[in-house]
């Protein structure tokens, strides 16, 4: 049985009549009753009582008729939802983000997301940034944000925020007692100081490793973690030094004792980007949830200002 089957046999047994369902579906009665032949020449039995005005149904034809309305109402549901899809209302979308940047991040976005778009799907994936660009890359997640450069002919990239990378130290470094708080500093005058670092993964780490090679720098390392924010807490509390971008030297690391000395000597090229897999068209969900995102970060911006 299909649609069309089932669309015609209920026409004609709401209507009591081939001729009444024929005028009704705008076919002719001839090749009406002809498809009620051939489905009663198929299934080996009668649907239609004919000795009778309105046309009644048989046993058979009930049973016929129940699993057309299943079809007909199964047919109209799948038709709404794809209506939806098209209007860009329902679907899926898979994030991913880095984790630090979720916990500032999501708790404002996700209820606006899902307020607007409850027949959205949203899967979140919180990782590094070098693992995340790896699933956008495999096609495991639909949309990237996170701390990255735009090298890659694969992707396409969308502005979030600017971030200058710089040296963060508690209060108790050595770089204290000779700088002031904001000095422009290179790696290179942290050489005797002591590390935190994040594990590889993170887009800092890979700038961190990258500057180390070039100055040849191996500083004494008290912790490895794949947490930035045990990393920033730790580096403070320990009078330790780490690279951190400037948005997460906040009001806690300036309250705890805190400095903040940007790099010189050095052009960040990795900024906060929404990625998506290139000449993939979004969805308009999707495009929202990147203004969303965008939004709480320029609100932030402002409030701190």
């Amino acid at each position: 049985m299909n649609f069309r089957q089932a669309q015609y046999i209920c026409t004609i047994a709401a209507e009591g009549s081939i001729t009444a369902a024929a005028r009704k579906l705008s076919v002719s009665q001839p090749s009406l009753s002809q498809m009620v032949r051939q489905i009663e020449s198929e299934t080996g039995v009668a649907l239609f009582d004919r000795s009778s005005l309105p046309m009644q149904l048989t046993y058979a034809g009930e049973k016929y008729v129940e699993c057309a309305q299943t079809i007909i109402t199964a047919s109209r549901r799948l038709e709404n939802q794809l209506q939806d899809i098209r209007k860009e209302n329902s679907g899926r979308l898979r994030v991913g983000i880095s984790v630090q940047r979720s916990m500032r991040i999501l708790p404002y976005v996700i209820p606006v997301f899902t307020s607007r778009y409850p027949d959205v799907s949203l899967e979140i994936t919180e990782a590094g940034s070098v693992r995340i660009e790896e699933m956008l890359r495999t096609g495991d997640v639909d949309l990237m944000f996170a701390a990255t450069d735009t090298t890659s002919a694969e992707f396409d990239y969308q502005l979030i925020e600017k971030e200058i990378i710089g040296i963060l130290a508690g209060s108790s470094s050595g770089l204290v007692d000779v700088f002031r708080n904001g000095t422009s500093l290179s790696v290179e005058d942290t050489a005797a100081e002591k590390y935190v670092y994040l594990k590889p993964g993170h887009s800092v780490r890979s700038i961190q490793d990258y500057l180390f090679r070039k100055y040849a720098l191996e500083p004494k390392v008290i912790l490895e973690t794949d947490s930035l924010e045990v990393a920033r807490r730790v580096t403070v509390s320990s009078g330790a030094c780490m690279l951190c971008p400037n948005v997460y030297y906040d009001d806690a690391m300036i309250d705890a004792g805190g400095v903040f000395y940007p790099l010189k000597k050095y052009e960040n090229k990795r900024h906060y980007y929404a990625c998506t897999r290139k000449s993939e068209v979004l969805p308009r969900f999707a495009q929202d949830m990147i203004e969303m995102v965008r939004s709480v970060l320029r609100n932030e911006l402002e409030s701190e200002d």
